[in-house]
């Protein structure tokens, strides 16, 4: 379920009702607790967090005239989803994060790799999504990716 939405304000008014104060709860403590140098802007029709070309003249390298994604969250049609591109690309931070989702969640983490589903929205892990969100600055992303992309 993709939103046609020109901004991340513009994105929250068209989501179900039923998503709005969770998203936006999410929304405000990836903000809170992204380290600095990352925008928030629309991307993939999601609210997206990117490192800037003024940071990162390069861009994505599927499509340089984009910044380079980071992190998304999006209301999809049965769950809401949070990509982070760190946790696919960074074994470490991903055993850390599922050795730390049972002690902040009952719920089974359901995750495929670089997504984290949340099918009850009022269920989702605020305090640890805002702790993942501490993990990674823009240049420990810049380092992993391009040693990714640039093998």
């Amino acid at each position: 379920m993709q939103i046609e939405a020109t901004s991340p304000d513009d994105y929250l008014q068209k989501i179900p009702e039923d998503r709005k104060q969770s998203m936006s709860r999410l929304r405000a403590t990836i903000k809170e607790n992204l380290p600095e140098g990352f925008q928030e802007t629309m991307s993939y029709g999601m609210i997206g967090y990117v490192i800037p070309h003024d940071i990162y003249p390069a861009g994505y390298h599927c499509s340089p005239e984009l910044p380079l994604p980071f992190m998304s969250i999006a209301s999809q049609k049965n769950f809401i989803a949070i990509y982070h591109m760190g946790i696919y690309t960074n074994k470490d931070l991903l055993d850390w994060f599922v050795r730390e989702f049972p002690k902040h969640s009952k719920l089974k983490l359901d995750m495929g790799k670089s997504c984290i589903r949340f099918k009850k929205p009022e269920q989702i892990p605020f305090e640890l999504i805002g702790e993942l969100a501490t993990k990674m600055t823009c240049e420990e992303w810049i380092k992993i990716y391009e040693s990714k992309v640039k093998p």
